[in-house]
């Protein structure tokens, strides 16, 4: 006789009530009704990429498909002609020079990467230093490692850039790991080599690992191009960069990263995937290859693109009275709220009178509070429409 399981017996481990909410499925769950309700939603509130990965990159998947080598397990850290692609690139594009073997790790996307790196490294007790506001998923692998973090606050005031000198000895003396993300999500805010520099040292003196989210690095405005942290003197012997395809190629859904630097922490990386995975579909390995180390003509023109879509945003921000600073680079604009309204009330606001997402700042962390981020994930005329719903709105003064 089968017995039927009882359900209040199946009772998860510590770890997962230790994981932070998804505070973004909340926003995704109020825009989705508002749309079943037959609403014109204009979604600005998500950084989903909304353009085709090119062509040329998928006629190369297409065709490797067939390969029959590729039906087989791939090598468990990835095949040897991704790695040397992307070594390539980070030559090309930042004269940095990586040993393909020992200083670079295929991730199944940059935010696996960035949760492992977490497990690898903290044990119960250890302290990581998260930037506030910043991307959540640095909470969740210190979550899952059962370490603590401390918050360094991004003000307008500093650039959104963290004061290393705010840390306390105190708490830098606990501390195994940091991250930095530049271009900066949600801030759009950028770093320069000085920055980078002043980490490498806080590093250094405190013993610890530096791990930079470069997710945007293809994506900046103004004639200015996004700095790698690995092309400061010093940055490997203390860390490693996280880089992506996901918004350089409009791959997101292809779900190919790396792990860039530091040999020790590459083959912890490598280690771990090991026992979680049997690295990615070789076909996609060579159109990802392909995507490197082919024409990239592509990357300059969607960079073009944003800059465009961000130049025709703030130009209907200013028409409505709604006064922010120009992102420096991702595809995020980073906007303070009206006084008498929370980031997230303002957001609901928005939505159920004016049709459109944004996502409340508070989201990103405390000090995230008083903003929204709005993604240029939209064609110009789109934006140029979301802005004119929210000024019908009157919470903004002209002139």
């Amino acid at each position: 006789m089968k017995m039927e399981l009882n359900e209040s017996r199946i009772q998860p481990a510590d770890r997962m009530s230790a994981l932070p909410t998804q505070f973004f499925a909340k926003l995704v769950g109020k825009a989705n009704a508002q749309i079943a309700k037959g609403r014109d939603v204009i979604n600005l509130g998500q950084g989903n990429p909304d353009q085709p990965t090119p062509p040329h990159i998928v006629k190369r998947l297409q065709d490797s498909a067939a390969n029959p080598l590729y039906h087989k397990y791939p090598p468990f850290s990835g095949y040897g002609f991704l790695k040397e692609a992307v070594a390539a690139r980070y030559k090309e594009d930042y004269c940095v020079e990586l040993d393909p073997a020992t200083e670079v790790a295929i991730l199944f996307g940059g935010k696996t990467g960035l949760v492992e790196i977490s497990q690898c490294l903290l044990n119960p007790g250890d302290v990581c230093l998260v930037p506030d506001p910043g991307y959540p998923d640095y909470w969740s692998g210190v979550a899952l490692a059962g370490a603590e973090m401390s918050f360094m606050p991004l003000t307008q005031a500093n650039g959104f850039l963290p004061d290393f000198s705010a840390v306390s000895d105190e708490i830098a003396g606990k501390t195994k790991l940091m991250f930095m993300n530049y271009p900066n999500n949600p801030t759009g805010a950028v770093a320069d080599g000085a920055f980078y520099a002043k980490a490498v040292e806080f590093a250094k003196k405190h013993g610890i690992v530096a791990a930079s989210d470069f997710a945007y690095g293809a994506i900046g405005f103004d004639e200015r191009k996004p700095v790698s942290f690995l092309q400061t003197p010093g940055a490997k012997e203390v860390g490693i960069e996280f880089y992506t395809l996901s918004k350089t190629y409009n791959m997101a859904g292809w779900r190919v990263g790396f792990a860039l630097g530091n040999a020790r922490i590459v083959s912890l990386i490598n280690l771990i995937q090991d026992h979680y995975y049997c690295s990615l579909f070789g076909g996609i390995q060579e159109a990802a290859a392909l995507a490197l180390t082919g024409p990239q003509q592509c990357v300059a023109d969607l960079a073009a693109m944003y800059e465009r879509r961000r130049d025709a945003l703030f130009e209907a921000l200013d028409g409505i009275g709604w006064k922010a600073e120009k992102p420096g680079g991702s595809f995020f604009c980073w906007l303070p709220v009206p006084e008498g309204y929370t980031s997230e009330q303002f957001a609901d606001k928005v939505l159920f009178e004016a049709d459109v997402v944004v996502a409340p700042g508070i989201g990103f962390g405390t000090h995230g509070e008083g903003y929204v981020r709005l993604g240029l994930l939209t064609d110009e005329a789109r934006l140029k429409e979301a802005v004119a719903r929210i000024g019908k709105l009157g919470l903004f003064a002209r002139g």
